[in-house]
C-alpha cells in the first residue's frame, strides 16, 4: 500500500502541492459563470432540473434544502472535484434508484468527502442525484454552520429523519465511524474505525440497500499528529485534531491529494432490525469488510498521493 510517512507527505507537499494549486487557480481564471460553466458543465442547468428537489411554497424543502443555496454549493463541489482533487469516480453506475444508503470511510479532518461523494453523485451519475448526509448532532450548536447543513439538505442523524427521507427515495450517506473516523491521525489512516450498528438497524426496517464506498486520498489532505481530548471536552467537541496545517499562514487549504472514490456493489439484508447487537455486528462487518477491501485495492493502485 501507498503510505508514505508524515515525514515524506510534508516533503512531497512542499515540491509537489503547490504547482497543483497554481494550476487548478489558473483554471478557474474569469468571471463566476466563466468558472460555473468550466466547472460543472454545460449541462448543469438540465442536471438540476432533473433531481427535481422539491421545495415548499415558502422556498425550502421540509428538511430546509433550498435549490439556491444548493446550485452554489454544487458549484463550489465541483470546483473542488474537478480541478482542485481532481476526483475520480470507478462504479457509481452501482448505485441503484430510488431510496440507498451509501455506507463509506470518513477521514480527512473536515468532510471534504462527504462533499465529494455528493458531487460524484450529482456530475456523474446517471440520472445525477441530490445526496444527503447524516450529520452529527453536535454540529447544530454551531453558529452558521447549522444553517448551512440545513440549507444544504444535509440532516441530523436521527432515525426519524433518516426514515423518512428513505421514504421519499433519497440517497442518504452515512459515516458509520463517525468523529473516530473523520479525526484519525495520520499514523491511523486508512485504518477503520469501529462501525456504529445505526445504519444497519435502519436498512433492515426500511429494506433499502447498502452500498459501501471507499474514499482514497482524504486520509491525507491534512496531517493530523493526535487529538487533545481535553481541548475538545473545553470547547464541547468530539475531538480536536492537533493538525499544523492549520498553524502554518497559507496552509488552511486542504494539500491538493487526488481524491479516487469507489462505488461497491449493493448489498441487501433480511433479519430483525431489533436483533440483538451481536447479531447485527456481523451484517456489519461485511459491510465494513467490503470498504476495506476497496481500501486496500485502491490504495495498492494509486501511484501516489497527489497523482
Amino acid at each position: 500500500m501507498d503510505r508514505p510517512s508524515a515525514l515524506a507527505l510534508a516533503k512531497l507537499a512542499a515540491r509537489d502541492a503547490l504547482p497543483f494549486v497554481r494550476r487548478a487557480m489558473r483554471s478557474v481564471r474569469g468571471t463566476a459563470d466563466d468558472i460555473a460553466t468550466t466547472a460543472l458543465g454545460t449541462d448543469f442547468e438540465e442536471r438540476l432540473r432533473r433531481v427535481n428537489i422539491a421545495a415548499a411554497s415558502h422556498g425550502v424543502d421540509p428538511f430546509g434544502l433550498d435549490p439556491d443555496w444548493a446550485k452554489y454549493a454544487v458549484a463550489t463541489a465541483a470546483f473542488f472535484y474537478r480541478f482542485y482533487f481532481r476526483a475520480e469516480t470507478h462504479g457509481i453506475h452501482r448505485v441503484p434508484p430510488g431510496r440507498v444508503l451509501l455506507v463509506s470511510n470518513h477521514s480527512g479532518q473536515i468532510p471534504f468527502d462527504g462533499l465529494m461523494i455528493g458531487a460524484s453523485l450529482f456530475l456523474e451519475a446517471e440520472p445525477p442525484r441530490i445526496m444527503r448526509s447524516m450529520v452529527e448532532k453536535w454540529t447544530q450548536t454551531l453558529p452558521f454552520v447549522s444553517t448551512a447543513y440545513a440549507r444544504l439538505g444535509q440532516v441530523v442523524g436521527v432515525p426519524e429523519n433518516a426514515r423518512r427521507l428513505l421514504d421519499q427515495g433519497e440517497a442518504i450517506l452515512v459515516f458509520p465511524e463517525g468523529a473516530k473516523g473523520i479525526s484519525k491521525s495520520f499514523a491511523h489512516r486508512y485504518k477503520l474505525a469501529d462501525f456504529g450498528l445505526g445504519f444497519l438497524r435502519l436498512a433492515l426496517e426500511t429494506r433499502t440497500p447498502i452500498v459501501p464506498i471507499a474514499v482514497v486520498g482524504a486520509e491525507e489532505q491534512y496531517i493530523s499528529l493526535g487529538n487533545l481530548p481535553k481541548v475538545a471536552k473545553l470547547l464541547r467537541m468530539p475531538t480536536f485534531p492537533l493538525v499544523p496545517q492549520f498553524m502554518i499562514p497559507g496552509m488552511q487549504m486542504p494539500l491538493p491529494v487526488k481524491y479516487r472514490i469507489y462505488y461497491g456493489d449493493p448489498m441487501s439484508f433480511e433479519g430483525d432490525p431489533d436483533d440483538d447487537d451481536a447479531v447485527i455486528q456481523e451484517k456489519v462487518n461485511r459491510v465494513r469488510s467490503a470498504i476495506a477491501k476497496m481500501l486496500e485495492k485502491g490504495l495498492g493502485d494509486r501511484p501516489g498521493v497527489f497523482f
